[in-house]
This record gives C-alpha cells, structure tokens and sequence, in this order.
C-alpha cells in the first residue's frame, strides 16, 4: 500500500514524505470530504501547520480539491484519476447532508458549461446541493 502511494505522490510530482503519506493514507480511506480539523483528529501528535501545509501541496499539484460547501471551514477530497482540476472538464457536483454534516463528492455529476461574457474570466466554480444523505435518511 505504502508503495502506490508513493508512486501516486511522484506521478503528481510531490515528494513523498512520511507526513504525506500519511496524509495521503488517510484520505484515501474517507468516504467523504475531510477538514484540516478532521485531519487534526486523525494525527493528534501532528502540528496543524504541517497538515494545512500538506494539503495545499497536495491541491497545488492536483492530488486534491478542495469544497466550500458552506460550513465555513474548506473540505478536501482526492482527486479522481485523471483530473486536471481543469474548470471546464473536472468540475463536479458535492453534496452536503445537513444531519451528519457530511460532504460527498459526486464526479459522475459534472457542473454544467456556463457560457460567461468574454471579459469575464472563470477560474474555479463550487455546486453544493444539501439535505439528506443515504445513510441519514433511512
């Protein structure tokens, strides 16, 4: 396991340190989005500016993104394989459940073309749906 992370950390062209995969680790066993304070629980003894470090290298090099799903704290989430993070092809659909505070990304659900007026120039672009998710409704 230690290995494909290692190798997935030099596809992205980020040294693999042991913090990062262990970070890496541990995103990879989440089903839903992950806060910089999730990640703080996760790694107790870890300094919380190593962990926000960690992740915006990881998001700079397009292992992960990041969701504003309107908690007020960012959530990431890996990349699927493939992503470019490219606004007009990768961008999809997230949804947040309002009872277990959960965020869910949905890459099947792309974020429709929005035709802007020329001058203006779009670099990222957030759909966040919230209700209820599956395990919550039943």
């Amino acid at each position: 396991m230690i290995k494909e992370l290692e190798i997935k950390l030099k596809q992205k062209g980020i040294r693999p340190t042991a913090m990062r995969l262990l970070v890496l680790e541990a995103l990879s066993g989440q089903e839903a989005a992950v806060s910089l304070s999730d990640l703080e629980e996760v790694f107790e003894k870890s300094d919380r500016v190593t962990l926000y470090r960690t992740l915006k290298t990881f998001q700079e090099n397009g292992l992960v993104h990041s969701i504003d799903d309107g908690t007020g704290a960012p959530k990431y989430a890996l990349c699927e394989e493939g992503c470019e993070c490219n606004i007009e092809q990768d961008l999809h659909v997230h949804f947040h459940c309002r009872m277990c505070r959960e965020t869910f990304c949905l890459p099947k659900y792309k974020i429709p073309d929005i035709d802007l007026p020329g001058e203006f120039i779009p670099e990222e672009a957030n759909l966040v749906v919230k209700g209820v998710c599956g395990k919550c409704s039943a």
